[in-house]
């Protein structure tokens, strides 16, 4: 088999431990070759870039490394493209403030129901400070879908920039992220898409969606914990000018990254795209080659779970999913038990020995958007290395809790 789940599976250590691990979307496991990589920067030694010496190159070499690393994963036409941050949210909050420092009243700003509250609240709070206005778009509060037209009718000639999410980390939903940063693009608008539930189920190619500013974070595709903006040009990151130290450098990318980069982490989200690019033994060619195969690797093992998953939910009396019924979506689902609180539902399955997470996953228009409030649901994302059993299990546990 060119994708061997057990073979994979092997190479976490985390996962010798029995129990499914189902939260994936809250972040997944990482694999040895992530931890060595991570530990050796620290065993071997690492300076500060810029000294005359051997350790602070080495640390050089680990930035250079991390940024060819996520363009091949994302399909960047440059490594200069890739800016780091410690997660997306503190990422987004940063171009926030340098993009709306040229907004106006008059000027709008689309966001939408279906983003993560990071792809939301950072960009009402920067328009409201602008005197901007705000356009949110409405999901389907049936589905939770996100229709295109919902986004592309509320961009016009006054639309500065437009927020969306390539798939909802709360139901899966991917929206037609085409339409809509074609849309954006028509009137001149930048469009900064949410891409952190999406790249661990997809194969990435900037180019394709149409994304100015398209934002991942590593520790949900088996990395540690690091984010970063990519930018499909260099160009986008030229025109824009964060507040920055005097002394700090004023070239592109680094006038982003304030302060000293995260070496380790660095050096780990290098050994976590090596990893993702061997999925698939069969995979050959260059890093950037072998992702294209192996991603589409995931995507089809993770397709099918999903659909045991999704038909599995549907047979049980007294669970309700959200969510896409067809259409494109990620093997993610989003539900509630009856008479049994999220909360509960997953201290109980955690008693079973199967992680899921439960409450709005910062989804917070979403979750109101369909009526759940604040509470939200019990949410089982599936990710590379699940396997069929894994979806057996959480249904058998729900089946017995059900009953």
């Amino acid at each position: 088999m060119a994708y061997d789940v057990e073979k994979i599976r092997a190479q976490y250590p985390a996962l010798a431990d029995g129990r499914v691990w189902l939260d994936g979307a809250a972040g997944t496991q990482v694999p040895q070759q992530v931890i060595d990589a991570v530990a050796d920067t620290y065993r071997v030694g690492v300076s500060n870039q810029g000294g005359p010496y051997e350790s602070s190159r080495r640390a050089g070499r680990i930035v250079d490394e991390a940024r060819g690393a996520v363009a091949d994963l994302v399909g960047a036409p440059d490594p200069g493209c890739v800016v780091f941050g410690p997660t997306m949210t503190a990422l987004t909050y940063r171009f926030a403030a340098v993009l709306a420092d040229g907004w106006r009243p008059g000027d709008e700003v689309v966001v939408t129901r279906l983003d993560h509250d990071a792809n939301v609240r950072p960009w009402v709070q920067s328009a409201l400070r602008a005197g901007a206005t705000v356009r949110m778009a409405d999901i389907d509060p049936v589905t939770g879908e996100l229709p295109a037209s919902n986004v592309t009718d509320l961009i016009g000639e006054h639309t500065k920039l437009v927020a969306v999410t390539a798939a909802s980390n709360l139901l899966g939903a991917m929206p037609d992220l085409r339409a809509i940063t074609a849309k954006a693009a028509e009137v001149g608008a930048l469009s900064y898409v949410d891409g952190v539930h999406h790249c661990p189920h997809a194969g990435v190619r900037l180019g394709d969606l149409g994304a100015d500013l398209y934002a991942t974070s590593a520790y949900k595709w088996a990395g540690p914990h690091l984010a970063a903006v990519v930018a499909a040009d260099n160009w986008t990151l030229e025109t824009l000018h964060p507040d920055r130290l005097l002394p700090s450098p004023d070239t592109v990318p680094d006038r982003f990254e304030f302060g000293t980069n995260p070496f380790a982490p660095m050096a780990g989200v290098v050994a976590a795209v090596d990893h993702l690019a061997e999925l698939d033994s069969e995979a050959d060619g260059s890093r950037a080659e072998k992702l294209v195969r192996s991603r589409q690797a995931v995507v089809d093992h993770e397709e099918g779970l999903r659909e045991q998953l999704f038909a599995g939910l549907a047979a049980l009396d007294g669970v309700r999913r959200y969510g896409p019924e067809r259409g494109k979506c990620t093997p993610t689902a989003l539900f509630t038990v009856d008479g049994v609180t999220p909360a509960e539902v997953a201290e109980r399955l955690a008693e079973r020995g199967i992680n899921v997470s439960r409450g709005h996953s910062y989804a917070w228009e979403a979750v109101h958007a369909l009526g759940l409030g604040p509470e939200g649901g019990v949410r089982a994302s599936l990710s590379h290395y699940s396997t069929a059993e894994d979806v057996h299990r959480l249904l058998e546990g729900l089946a017995e809790l059900t009953r």
